[in-house]
């Protein structure tokens, strides 16, 4: 394991170096949950960089990123572990076939090698090794948010056929959420919180030039105030930075001098508009964009 960032400072320009551009509430939020050993809960509108942050941090960290994708109807099994029964059933059949008679079926079935680790087992395994990322835990039902409540304080599970499986140490933990439902009460007690807003127009032209660096810097700063301006609509589905980063390149292509017109803009308004409502709130507002 690498030694950690000392301080917040040093975390923001380990995340630069991964690419990742962390304002200094999102690297001091970081920071503290390393520090202090506990979950994080990140919240924000989809497309602020919620599960990069993961990703870049597991990255400057020198561990795994073990990312488990809630949806509803997630249940334990699909997170914790499952059984190989194809296996198993092979290897008894195997068994029967060359005329072995385990003493004990249960436990020759229900072995080490039987075992599918899911996410969360493998993050307790691995412990400070993992960052384990819970991704869109709104998206999970209540019942599940009491399952994973419970090992999180833990950081133990019980496998009836193997026993308790403890962390060796803790994994780092982050949860996202984009606020389709109300977390509980429970949960955000047990964790630390940072809100991820859309960056203001210079850090995100900065984040398109990183990401994007075929891209001239006056595009990247053209575009970026203009997918601001946008978020300003009241939008439906706000544009997030991807499709930031995806308009600049487009464009840069067109009009690499930054001198946009409201006819190109129209033509690719798809790229960073994804709703149709929004769409022709948009188109309305092409020349008014452009003058502002």
């Amino acid at each position: 394991m690498v030694q950690r960032p000392a301080d917040p400072a040093a975390l923001a320009d380990a995340l630069a170096a991964q690419d990742y551009l962390a304002d200094r509430g999102l690297a001091t939020a970081l920071h503290l949950a390393l520090r202090l050993g506990r979950p994080l809960l990140l919240e924000g509108d989809a497309g602020v960089g919620k599960t990069e942050a993961a990703r870049c941090l597991a990255a400057v960290l020198d561990a795994e990123l073990v990312r488990l994708q809630c949806h509803e109807g997630l249940d334990r099994s699909q997170a914790l572990y499952a059984w190989d029964h194809p296996r198993q059933l092979l290897h008894l059949r195997a068994l029967e076939a060359s005329g072995e008679r385990p003493a004990d079926h249960e436990s020759e079935l229900y072995g080490e090698r039987f075992l599918l680790a899911r996410p969360l087992l493998r993050a307790l395994r691995l412990g400070e090794r993992a960052v384990l990322l819970v991704d869109e835990i709104d998206r999970a039902d209540d019942e599940f948010e009491a399952f994973l409540l419970e090992l999180l304080s833990e950081f133990q599970v019980s496998i009836p056929e193997l026993g308790t499986v403890t962390a060796p140490s803790r994994p780092v933990v982050l949860l996202t959420s984009n606020r389709t439902r109300e977390l509980s009460d429970a949960l955000k007690r047990r964790c630390l919180y940072h809100w991820i807003d859309h960056p203001d127009v210079e850090r995100e032209a900065a984040i398109v030039r990183v990401r994007a660096p075929e891209v001239p810097e006056v595009v990247a700063g053209r575009v970026a105030a203009l997918v601001g301006r946008l978020r300003e609509l009241g939008l439906y589905k706000p544009p997030g930075v991807a499709e930031t980063i995806d308009w600049a390149r487009v464009l840069a292509t067109s009009s690499p001098d930054g001198v946009l017109d409201a006819a190109e803009l129209a033509d690719t308004l798809g790229v960073v508009v994804k709703d149709h409502d929004d769409l022709v709130a948009v188109r309305a507002a092409v020349d008014e964009l452009l003058a502002s």
